[in-house]
């Protein structure tokens, strides 16, 4: 309850008491008045009696006022501690409702723990054996990482030494290109000893260069189409060669790689993520090192 409206209400009543009191104490004056001025026998007053009667009323008073002044007192204690009350009854309210949800909440978590333990029996995944796990998955991790750092820099490795090769090949193949010009140039039965020995000379160094690279045969079948095949040497002691053919095909008329094939790799080996990155790049060096570095690794680790 209010209690403001508690206060205007105790107001009301004891305005209505007072005036009822003063009623009262009127009308039995009055009584008594009538009464001792028609009756024959009236009592004697005298002046002691007055005194008596003035002190009853002082008596009185004093205890009224000292009622009063303890209402008084009273409801000041009320005004001063219904705020507070309010106070503490909102905050009681607050913390009931706060239990209640939070004794839903507990209730809540247990019926989900109790559907994990049906969901995950034993043995279940403990934070020991997570944790070591865990560590496990970081050392695989780690290891898979210094692996794949090899095979970057494997890869590095023999891109450059690709383009090198290529920067021979081309720098070989306008050499060759001079020679055969010579030698048809040349209408003598005896052939100039220069050419043969430039001839000797690439010969040798195209021998050295299949070689270094392990390119066994190039051919072209056609215009738009040429085939490399590589052997690979395993790391085992048995020193086995692996070969791999790889057919390089073009787009007509332009130097636009089409598509790469690669056969005879090791089962289940899988090239296409990085011959379509290097066919979107129109890296055939790139595609040919690639490939290569990653059938080595993976006939070391079948040798493994």
């Amino acid at each position: 309850m209010d209690p403001a409206s508690i206060s205007l209400d105790l107001t009301a009543q004891l305005a209505f008491f007072r005036k009822l009191k003063f009623q009262y104490l009127e009308q039995k004056a009055k009584d008594s008045y009538i009464k001792i001025i028609v009756n024959d026998d009236a009592p004697s007053i005298y002046a002691a009696d007055n005194e008596a009667q003035r002190e009853l009323n002082e008596h009185k008073k004093r205890e009224l006022r000292e009622k009063k002044l303890r209402l008084a007192e009273m409801q000041s204690n009320i005004r001063t501690l219904a705020p507070l009350i309010e106070q503490d009854c909102t905050k009681v309210r607050s913390l009931t409702e706060e239990s209640v949800g939070l004794s839903r909440k507990i209730l809540d978590a247990r019926l989900k723990l109790t559907r994990l333990r049906q969901a995950y029996p034993q043995p279940r995944l403990t934070v020991p054996s997570a944790e070591a796990q865990l560590d496990a998955q970081v050392l695989e991790m780690q290891t898979l990482e210094d692996k794949l750092q090899n095979l970057n820099d494997a890869v590095d490795s023999m891109k450059d030494k690709v383009k090198s090769g290529a920067r021979e090949v081309e720098w070989l193949s306008g050499e060759r290109g001079e020679i055969e010009k010579l030698v048809k140039s040349s209408k003598s039965e005896d052939e100039d000893a220069q050419v043969v020995r430039s001839y000797k000379w690439y010969t040798a160094a195209l021998k050295l260069h299949r070689k270094l690279h392990s390119l066994v045969s190039f051919v072209s079948p056609s215009e738009n189409e040429l085939h490399l095949e590589y052997a690979i040497r395993s790391s085992s002691a048995s020193g086995t060669w692996f070969p791999v053919v790889i057919i390089l095909l073009f787009v007509p008329n332009t130097r636009q790689l089409a598509d790469v094939q690669v056969s005879d790799l090791p089962l289940g080996s899988d090239m296409s993520d990085i011959i379509g990155a290097h066919i979107q790049a129109n890296d055939v060096v790139g595609v040919v090192a690639a490939v290569l570095g990653r059938a080595r690794g993976e006939i070391a680790d079948e040798q493994a």
